[in-house]
Order: structure tokens, then sequence, then C-alpha cells
């Protein structure tokens, strides 16, 4: 392993500061990329980028056959979900022939929004726009779309630009199924010793939770203009023990989404118990 592409977000700079800083043995010379998730994505699908990548959930039933899983060092969790954003506060949940800017239509958050209609919406899907994330907010605060599908930092800022929640995503998918959401999972290329990769990203996050000062220069200095108090709401709301191993709840959780999906026409089906046989060594620490 000589690479790896993360997002810029707290919650990935928190949990990789040791891993890429040299202050997780063998990890001595990563070349690391700085990458939104959409772009990551985009590398699974196209079969490049390097050697591992933070990916959507959604986009895992097309990396599968080219990469490994990794279930560890990625983002799960309950109270995380995108939310759908209105100008104006909405007496209907219907966003029938609305226009809704997303952020990418290769997301988890993106997925859990088809779902999400599919039981809200009886007439015309609404169209989606996509659009770079923190284009989103201003573009519904200024009438050019009808709503937005908001993720990471915005669920701490969007009351700033006036605008009004219609609805959890998070908060509707784990009602609906018991499970927390899916988000974002680590992937390796063919030929990445995975039990050595899941050893160092395990006891990177065990060093950052140890001495969380340590990394916050680190994080500030990606976190895209945000103040450190909402960096810091960032990492305690997505990294959590989800993100040292998925366990059996993690595993079902993501199952059951994808699963879901697939049955919905959304994404491939995938092999679940091929899916699973890559054993890491943070399979161990089952929840």
């Amino acid at each position: 392993m000589k690479s790896i592409a993360f997002s810029p977000c707290p919650n990935d700079t928190f949990i990789f500061h040791d891993l890429v800083h040299g202050r997780v043995p063998g990890f001595d010379t990563l070349d690391v990329t700085y990458a939104d998730i959409d772009k990551t994505n985009n590398w699974a699908y196209e079969k490049s980028g390097p050697d591992v990548m933070k990916i959507s959930f959604a986009a895992l039933p097309y990396a599968l056959p080219h990469y490994q899983l990794l279930q560890c060092g990625g983002a799960l969790g309950r109270g995380c979900g995108p939310l759908v954003l209105t100008k104006e506060p909405a007496d209907s949940l219907s966003l029938s022939g609305k226009k809704v800017a997303v952020p990418s239509e290769r997301s988890t958050a993106f997925m859990l929004f088809k779902l999400w209609q599919k039981q809200h919406t009886s007439g015309p899907a609404a169209e989606t726009i996509v659009m770079p994330f923190d284009e989103i907010m201003p573009a519904v605060q200024e009438g050019r779309v009808d709503a937005g599908l908001v993720i990471h930092e915005a669920r701490f800022t969007y009351q700033n630009y006036g605008l009004h929640c219609l609805t959890d995503l998070g908060e509707w998918w784990e009602e609906d199924t018991g499970t927390p959401i899916p988000l974002g999972v680590i992937i390796a290329a063919p030929g990445v010793d995975t039990e050595k990769l899941a050893a160092g990203i395990r006891t990177s996050l065990a060093q950052a939770w140890a001495d969380p000062g340590r990394s916050r220069a680190y994080v500030m200095e990606h976190a895209q203009e945000m103040s450190e108090d909402v960096a810091q709401s960032h990492i305690d709301l997505y990294v959590n023990e989800f993100s040292m191993a998925l366990g059996s709840t993690g595993r079902a959780a993501v199952e059951s989404l994808l699963k879901r999906a697939a049955e919905e026409g959304l994404v491939p089906e995938i092999d679940w118990d091929k899916a699973w046989q890559k054993k890491t060594a943070l399979e161990n620490h089952d929840s």
C-alpha cells in the first residue's frame, strides 16, 4: 500500500491523522489525496485512484468485484443521516415534481432519498440536480431549487441560512428499519495487506481518541473554514464504535440498506457471503 484517499472532513482527518503522519509503525511513506467522496466513488467505478479509498456504501456494489472491503475506518451511526431542506416550512412531505439539489447521485444520501421518495411520493419523482454540497444551501435559500439534500456539517449550520428541515432521512431510516445508517466505507485494491491496514487504522483511531488534541491542527487545516466547535461536533457524530469495527450490528445495517436498494433496482445485488469472507483483524471486535 502506497497511497490513500479520504475526504478532508473532520471525521476522516481525525481517524487517519496518526496513520498518515508516521505515528503508526509500517505506514511511514503514504501518499495522501484529499478528495470528496463523489470523486472517490467515481474512481471506484473506474477502477482507478489510490490503493485505499473511502467511498460511499452506495458505491460498494460496483466496487466489490474489484476491491476488498474493510470493516473499519468508515462512517456508520445513529442520528447522523442526511437532511432534506426547504426555504419555507413545508406542510407536506411530498416532493413530487419538485427540483431537488443533491451532492451526488452515487452517494448513500441519494440512495436514502430515493428509498424515502418511494414511500412518500405517489406522483412523479422529484427532479434532482447535482451540485457541490457547499452550494446546495445557498441554492435553496435563493429559491433556485425547491429543496436540497445535505450532508456532513450542514446538519449543524442550515439554520444559519434560514432553512427548514423537511425530513431527517436518518431518523426515517432508523424508525423504518431499526438499524444504524451506513454512510462511508474503506476499500482496498487487490494486493493490499488488509490485515496490516485494518490494524493500522485501529491503532490510529485508538491513539486519536487517547489524545484528541494532537490531531486538532491537522483537522482544522482541512476543515473548509468551519468553526472548531462545528468540527468537533462533526467528529463526535461520525466517529464511533463502528469506525473501529462494523461488528454484527454494522454488517446487518449494511446488508439491510443495500439489499433494499437492490430490490428497488437502484444497485446490483451483492453476494454477501463472498463480500464478508475476506477477514480483517477488526472482525474479532464484534458488536
